[in-house]
């Protein structure tokens, strides 16, 4: 993917994977499901975000969150990812976990001419989040490869 503000350029792995984090804490912090935050973003948005990764991730992550959630007027819902069973999850993965989990999945099925931003909302629209996002089972925790397969499936 091009750099939108440095058309020379290209974003990177590592600022998709920072997105895709930053996604994942501001959406347990405000308590709304991961596609909330993504598509009240939007493609515009994202695509700036990734070209900016590189920059923000050196900024304490709980101050990006807190400029997101002013910045495009987040609100706070009542989906709490981390409220599990602890008899099912005795350890709920961290957003830097899950992050690289939506990251490898975004890389292991992007499309031909689709840049990440366009990933990103195909991904996380995907019914599948759901399940990766119920920690009570472990399809988080999976093999990469298993993930993609089950998300061109529908479902695990």
């Amino acid at each position: 993917m091009t750099n939108v503000f440095f058309p020379d350029e290209q974003v990177s792995e590592n600022d998709l994977y920072f997105v895709c984090y930053m996604i994942e804490r501001v959406a347990r912090q405000l308590k709304q499901p991961n596609r909330y935050v993504v598509n009240t973003l939007g493609y515009n948005t994202l695509a700036e975000k990734l070209s900016l990764a590189n920059v923000l991730h050196a900024q304490n992550p709980m101050d990006v969150c807190t400029d997101w959630i002013d910045s495009y007027h987040l609100q706070p819902g009542n989906f709490d990812v981390t409220k599990v069973n602890p008899e099912l999850c005795e350890i709920i993965p961290s957003a830097l976990q899950m992050g690289k989990v939506y990251t490898r999945l975004i890389l292991a099925t992007l499309m031909e001419n689709e840049d990440y931003a366009e990933a990103i909302l195909r991904v996380y629209n995907s019914p599948i989040c759901e399940t990766l996002d119920n920690y009570n089972c472990s399809a988080y925790y999976e093999p990469s490869p298993y993930i993609a397969r089950s998300y061109y499936a529908g479902s695990f």
